[in-house]
């Protein structure tokens, strides 16, 4: 265990759906958690995945998040999901800061946070306009 620390990238293989969230085996060694409230995205059991090492409890066992620690890596992996969404809907998402956190996480995946944070991001970059109908892609992004 003291080779694993917060942050690493692991490999995860989903072996059950419990109430908290989904047991992981990690890196085919170590018990670990992911956590339902922290997934945008369905997974399965028998599912194999990329986690990172979020947490190691006093109990030897890990909670394990499917995002980069760290809140850069995070909040750029979702400007560039986001910049992904808008070119894939020709450059408009009827996306805004009013609309409903299920919304955001069944289109794009992301909590409406993250989901603000990205649109934050991209805006201070000059990459999209933000309007009450929803966020446009600049023609030359």
């Amino acid at each position: 265990m003291e080779e694993l620390k917060i942050g690493d990238k692991v490999d995860l293989l989903v072996v059950r759906n419990t109430a908290m969230g989904f047991t992981v085996l990690v890196n085919q060694e170590f018990e670990g958690l992911l956590y339902k409230n922290e997934l945008f995205q369905k997974i399965h059991e028998g599912q194999q995945l990329i986690g990172y090492i979020k947490k190691i409890r006093e109990d030897e066992k890990l909670d394990v998040s499917l995002q980069p620690i760290g809140f850069k890596q995070t909040i750029v992996s979702y400007e560039i999901r986001l910049l992904k969404a808008l070119k894939e809907n020709e450059g408009f998402l009827p996306l805004t800061d009013k609309t409903a956190p299920e919304e955001i996480k069944y289109q794009l995946g992301m909590s409406k946070k993250a989901f603000k944070n990205a649109v934050g991001g991209l805006f201070r970059q000059k990459l999209i306009t933000i309007s009450d109908e929803g966020i446009t892609l600049f023609k030359n992004a």
